[in-house]
């Protein structure tokens, strides 16, 4: 498989805090990695990581290095352009203060674009995509905030689409989220992985199990294990950490 990121000797420190330690991890094209561990582990910061959001947090120093495509994601000063490139779904995600139709539209706004057929396009595109079209459709000008939580779950997704993302990242995005929901947002994430990377951070063990191909468990800032679902789920496990947070013994 096609390497699409390679993480190496990844340091975190907020202040004098370490949260990651000379992480290494390779995630490949197409594939959706989930991460899971307790609250505490490192999980989110590895994410925010990736398209360098830990740029924008006062006391964290980053160092080591992470390629995209093969090449360093420090390489330009300006990382505007990496987080088009790298989507974000927050863990608490809720609808921009206005309408439907300008949160999926902000991005690409933003970007320069004022073809009104190429904005109507991406928006019916991304709605689609995120399963939300058939919903919304009829009330676009309305506002966003007024839509249920796992609507507003599936606009940020179909916000972060708009930038045409080759990977996406998302931060405990089923979090209180009904049943009936979950699987719609699952649905879309298999759809999703066709065209992208997908890595996930969940504390749902069943959702792991369900979406990803492969699961990393981080623990105190380092990944203790990685594997293929097929092995990771069925006892083969190189820290028996990981058997006991699976097994829920701890987290």
């Amino acid at each position: 498989m096609n390497k699409k990121i390679e993480i190496k000797n990844l340091t975190v420190n907020y202040g004098n805090k370490d949260v990651i330690h000379n992480l290494y991890l390779d995630i490949f094209q197409n594939e959706v990695l989930a991460i899971i561990g307790p609250a505490n582990s490192g999980k989110s910061s590895l994410l925010r990581s990736l398209n360098r959001m830990m740029d924008f947090h006062p006391t964290a120093k980053v160092s080591g290095d992470i390629k995209l495509d093969g090449e360093s994601i420090y390489l330009d000063e300006d990382s505007t352009f990496l987080r088009r490139r790298i989507g974000m779904v927050s863990p608490l995600p809720v609808g921009l203060p206005m309408s439907i139709r300008e949160n999926v539209l902000y991005a690409p706004k933003m970007a320069g674009c004022k073809d009104q057929g190429e904005l109507d396009f991406i928006m019916e595109d991304c709605l689609k995509k995120a399963a939300l079209w058939d919903e919304v459709k009829d009330r676009l000008d309305g506002l966003a905030t007024k839509l249920s939580g796992g609507q507003q779950q599936r606009l940020t997704i179909a916000r972060a689409l708009s930038h045409h993302p080759e990977v996406l990242c998302l931060d405990e995005f089923s979090i209180a989220i009904d049943p009936v929901t979950t699987m719609k947002i699952e649905a879309v994430l298999h759809e999703l992985k066709k065209n992208m990377t997908i890595v996930m951070v969940t504390n749902v063990i069943n959702q792991a199990k369900r979406l990803g191909d492969r699961t990393a468990m981080m623990l105190h800032g380092s990944i203790i294990d990685l594997d293929s679902n097929d092995r990771l789920f069925n006892g083969h496990v190189k820290d028996t950490r990981t058997k006991e947070y699976i097994e829920g013994l701890f987290g």
